[in-house]
Order: structure tokens, then sequence, then C-alpha cells
């Protein structure tokens, strides 16, 4: 029981990231019905953001650590906002094959740009919040996983609160249901994609923040298999749907560890992670909160 519960506890904090990461995708796409793939690499600039912040502050503080943390978000919200306003934009309305192979040159600059920029050599992250492990029932716990759980939960509490009661939120959903009736009742259609750009990659570098205080070292191809994963988990959940993302990310990392922590199924994490996927489109296309819908023709 004592080892279910350590990787039940190990799981719930990957899976917390995975969530983070799969809200940026499923924001994105309930807005303009499209898969932004640059948005792993989005993650890797807040995970690098956060490394030259975390030189500066003092290690080992919570306001430090924090400081790192909204600093990261408030540079990958802008990032978030430039690709948008330059890469995708111009392509609404045309083929969703046009937009796809956009995501993924816009994938392929920032990595490319990261290794120019950073340099390919992988880095070790600071520790930026207070770092102790303690015992509870048998249970190592470490403080970083406490932070990496809270965080997640602040922020999905935070989100739940823009989308459901807000002006902007009403906007957002009211885009994602009907683009052209909302612009008709005077809704401003960039100004929204703007906004949900800017904050689903805000949670994107929340999530590499978290990431590599877990995973202490960083590097410019660091997003490419966490963000297949998460968007594996937003698949799971439902892709579009908010909750569904985040249960979807918290399954993934569950059974991840899991498997991770057996002697025979180690090798396969991450071959699991994608048959969960192929069976989810196989038996329940919709995900697993996601609504069956009928396009018109």
């Amino acid at each position: 029981m004592t080892e279910f519960l350590q990787q039940l506890l190990n799981g719930i904090s990957l899976g917390a990231i995975f969530a983070l990461i799969a809200l940026g995708y499923t924001m994105v796409y309930g807005v303009l019905r499209f898969i932004n793939f640059a948005h792993s690499d989005v993650f890797m600039v807040g995970a690098f953001v956060g490394y030259y912040i975390g030189r500066h502050v003092p290690e080992h503080t919570l306001w430090g650590g924090f400081l790192a943390l909204a600093g990261a978000m408030a540079v990958c919200a802008l990032l978030g906002v430039i690709i948008e306003r330059l890469a995708y934009r111009r392509l609404r309305g045309s083929p969703t094959l046009n937009v796809l192979i956009t995501a993924i040159g816009v994938s392929l600059l920032l990595e490319n740009l990261g290794q120019f920029f950073f340099g390919a050599t992988p880095r070790p992250f600071p520790e930026l919040f207070p770092v102790t492990t303690f015992i509870v029932g048998g249970v190592y716990v470490s403080s970083n996983q406490l932070v990496v759980i809270g965080v997640t939960l602040g922020l999905l509490l935070a989100l739940e609160f823009i989308v459901h009661r807000t002006k902007i939120g009403t906007a957002m959903r009211a885009v994602s249901l009907n683009p052209k009736a909302a612009s008709l009742v005077g809704i401003n259609i960039d100004v929204v994609i703007s906004f949900t750009f800017a904050l689903g990659s805000a949670l994107a570098a929340a999530g590499g923040i978290l990431y590599a205080l877990n995973y202490p070292s960083i590097d410019p191809l660091m997003g490419v298999l966490p963000g297949l994963k998460a968007f594996v988990a937003a698949v799971l959940g439902g892709i579009g749907n908010i909750p569904g993302a985040a249960l979807g990310g918290l399954l993934l990392g569950i059974v991840e560890t899991f498997v991770n922590g057996s002697a025979d199924w180690s090798s396969y994490k991450d071959a699991i992670a994608f048959a969960a996927l192929i069976i989810i489109l196989l038996f329940r296309p919709a995900g697993l909160l996601g609504r069956f819908t009928t396009e018109k023709v």
C-alpha cells in the first residue's frame, strides 16, 4: 500500500504538469478548431525564462520561485500573442492542412532558435523553491511535488473563474460556439483569440517551470515529448473541454508513473501513452468528457 500511495503521489504530480500543457491545446482548439503544435515549444521557452530569472533571484525562497513563475508566464503570454498575430491570424478560414503545416513550422522555428540562443547543451535548473522532503505514513513527499500540485490547482481555479465568471471568458465561450454570431453582437474576435493564446501560453510556461523543478535539466528540445503527451491527454479527456484536459492529464500522469514503476514495463511507458491515444480514437473519438457533434456539410 505504501508503494501504491508513493506512485500515486508521483503520478498526480506528473499529471498536473500534463494538465497545464493540455489546457493550452484544448483552449486554442475550442476557439479556433486547430491544434497549435508550437505550444510544446512555448513550454520550453517558459522553462528557459524561469532559468534566467532564477539566476538573479535568491534560491530556496518562495518569493523568488513565484517571481520566476510569474515572469515566465508573462513572457510566454506575450510570445503566444506574437505567434498568433504573425503566424496564424492570416490563415483563418484557410484549409486545416495549411494551418497544421504552419504550426509545425513555428514549432521547428522555436526549437532551432532555442538551440541558437540557449545552446544545445542541457542546463541544470536552479532550485527556486525551498526543497525539503518529509515522510507521511511511509510516503516520501517532496516540497516540489506540493508546489506543483498547489500551483496547478490554483491556476485551474483561476482559469475556471476567468472562463465562467468574466466578460472575456463569456466572449471566449461565445466565439467557441459561433464566431460569426459573436462578431455580430459586437465581440472583437481578434482580441478574444489573442487572449486565448496568451492564457494558454502562460499555462504552458507554468508547466515548463514545474516540470523543470521535478526534472531539473532543460534543453531546447525538452518540450517535444511532454508536449506530445499533453496532446494525448487533451484528446483523452476530450479536446476542447477544459475539465476533460485536466482529467486526461492526471490520468496519463498516473498511468505513466505506475508503468514506469514496474520493472517489466518501464521501458514501454512512452508507448503506452500513445497506445492510449489510439484506443480512445477507436472507441471514443470525442474523449472521456467530450461531446459528439454533427458537422453540417
